[in-house]
């Protein structure tokens, strides 16, 4: 996949996430004014409250990790209020360990990262992200870890032994989106942790 590949990939994943926020929201609305007007309360209602903000977490997440990036600055804040809705239906806590704002292209590298680390935790675990200057290093613990070896293996130079399936893209686009910023991905596996570097 060269850059051209790359960039196309990023447009058709800010388009599809532009045109799903919308309605997603508008659900969100739809939702809060049943609340105001004394709409139907239950489980029914939390599940389907539960549901969208875990729809709109995610697809704001893949925005970021999908969509084109630039070097353009995302706040602490703003990285952190957003994991932390993600956090709030997943598996997997993910820890932003990263202080100062930073271009939105290497915030698109460390989520491609988070999701690489997921793959291997099917139980849940935890993920910290940190940044010492340009450097950095994304790490997912668990008690236990599902790697493929294949595709860890394949990371550095983005070639694979196997067809990349759609539930293993960020491999496939982590490689090639670090290579387009000058970066190369190092992978390492272990019995419980797993640890990505670019």
């Amino acid at each position: 996949m060269g850059d051209t590949n790359v960039n196309l990939a990023e447009l058709i994943g800010s388009r599809i996430c532009h045109d799903l926020i919308s309605p997603i929201g508008a659900i969100t609305n739809g939702l809060e004014l049943l609340e105001m007007v004394g709409g139907t309360q239950g489980p029914e209602m939390e599940l389907i409250t539960g549901s969208v903000g875990s729809a709109g977490a995610r697809i704001r997440f893949f925005r970021v990790a999908f969509g084109a990036a630039s070097d353009q600055p995302l706040g602490r804040s703003e990285v952190a209020d957003l994991l932390r809705d993600v956090n709030r239906a997943g598996r997997v806590r993910v820890h932003w360990n990263v202080t100062e704002a930073m271009p939105r292209n290497q915030i698109k590298l460390a989520f491609l990262a988070i999701m690489c680390c997921e793959s291997a935790m099917p139980m849940g675990g935890e993920v910290k992200i940190d940044s010492v200057g340009d450097k950095w290093t994304v790490t997912g613990t668990a008690d236990r870890m599902n790697v493929d070896p294949d595709l860890w293996k394949g990371l550095p130079t983005g070639t694979f032994a196997n067809k990349v399936t759609p539930a293993q893209v960020q491999f496939a686009l982590l490689p090639q989106t670090a290579a387009a910023q000058g970066r190369r991905v190092s992978a390492e596996t272990g019995a419980t942790r797993v640890v990505l570097r670019f």
